[in-house]
């Protein structure tokens, strides 16, 4: 049995978090073992159930560019007290240069950097983060993305069309497919009865673009005073959000979720996805919403890769929003059978238990080198 060290952002219920946890859950552990570096101290959603499938975790010294002396030694103390440890597989993106350094340091022959976005937030550690993008692929073996966009982004056009594997945001189909009582029992508890329903699930952050989203819905509102905006997640804009909805007098017509375990169920009771975004790598969420069988309106930033089924439409965001709810308009009159969403998503190679598996085999003949 050989263990992967996985250095994340922190185990929380984030999509790029609950991707990788659904390939811990369909590997064979007796093969394949997973450990986790993380870089808050706060408990993760996942925390409990990683140690139960005999996972462990480890709290880095943290990311300042003080404490990076340490945070190497601190990889290689990891790896050097266990020599089943044959692959570190870097999952926060530019951070993730701290742990394949270390991971260099220590010896380590295979380090995946694992790309998952296509832009990097300018806040106060973006200098920082730039830095350590351009240094990412000087210490990694091995370049992963979710998508092409991403690994162009992160590892450059030359390299990734030399050395790039996409591994897909594959999901459990099944759980998501189309289910009328499920529909019909969250819509009755929802008091959602003959209403159409839009629904977004994502982080309250900047990337996510709630702001428009809000706009885009208060347009689809004048032609369609009886529908509702289904959020969830949660996140540090969600006050601001809330503030906007007051604003714009949408408070009755928006239900805040928040963090939901079972947001398999969430999307049954929704007419149309939306996302908005400002940018994105390949979007687990949208992968979620078609296998549902809902028809999704993508902002052109997300990219074209997501596009799964017929009933994707992709606009930029310079289109007003009366356009945007135009779009919504049109899908929802000309819907399709939700039932085929599960099928089409498998076809797609989405379907976890196939990429599982080849997940498994990957990790299993790189630590032969």
């Amino acid at each position: 049995m050989i263990r992967i060290l996985q250095s994340v952002s922190n185990m929380d219920r984030a999509g790029l978090e609950t991707m990788l946890m659904n390939y811990y859950r369909h590997i064979d552990r007796t093969k394949v073992q997973f450990d986790f570096i993380v870089n808050k101290p706060k408990p993760g959603n996942y925390d409990e159930e990683i140690k139960h499938m005999g996972g462990r975790i480890f709290l880095s010294p943290g990311l300042s560019p003080l404490r990076y002396p340490k945070y190497l030694r601190f990889v290689k103390e990891i790896v050097e007290k266990d020599d089943r440890i044959k692959i570190v597989h870097a999952h926060n993106e530019a951070m993730g240069f701290y742990a394949l350094s270390g991971a260099k340091k220590a010896g380590v022959k295979v380090r995946i950097a694992h790309a998952h976005n296509t832009q990097i937030i300018r806040d106060y550690k973006w200098p920082l983060k730039m830095v350590c993008k351009r240094l990412l692929p000087l210490a990694a073996t091995d370049l992963w993305s979710c998508g092409r966009d991403a690994g162009i982004y992160y590892f450059g056009k030359k390299r990734w069309e030399e050395r790039g594997v996409i591994i897909r945001n594959a999901i459990e189909t099944e759980k998501f497919a189309f289910n009328t009582a499920i529909r019909d029992e969250m819509r009755k508890k929802y008091d959602l009865k003959g209403k159409k329903v839009l629904g977004h699930v994502g982080r309250f952050n900047l990337q996510k673009n709630h702001n428009r989203l809000l706009d885009i819905f208060a347009a689809y509102q004048k032609r369609n005073p009886e529908s509702m905006l289904v959020l969830v997640g949660e996140g540090e804009l969600e006050s601001e959000v809330r503030e906007k909805t007051e604003k714009l007098g949408l408070a009755n017509k928006v239900i805040f979720a928040g963090l939901q375990k079972n947001v398999n169920e969430w999307y049954q009771m929704m007419d149309v996805f939306l996302l908005p975004s400002l940018f994105e790598g390949l979007p687990v969420v949208g992968v979620e919403a078609q296998a549902a069988g809902l028809p999704c309106v993508f902002s052109d930033r997300v990219t074209d890769e997501i596009a799964l089924s017929d009933q994707v439409m992709r606009l930029s965001l310079d289109e007003e929003n009366e356009k945007w709810a135009e779009a919504i308009e049109y899908l929802i009159k000309n819907k399709k059978d939700r039932k085929q969403g599960a099928g089409l998503v498998r076809k797609a190679g989405y379907d976890i238990a196939t990429e599982a598996e080849r997940l498994q085999n990957l990790y299993l003949s790189m630590s032969e080198r």
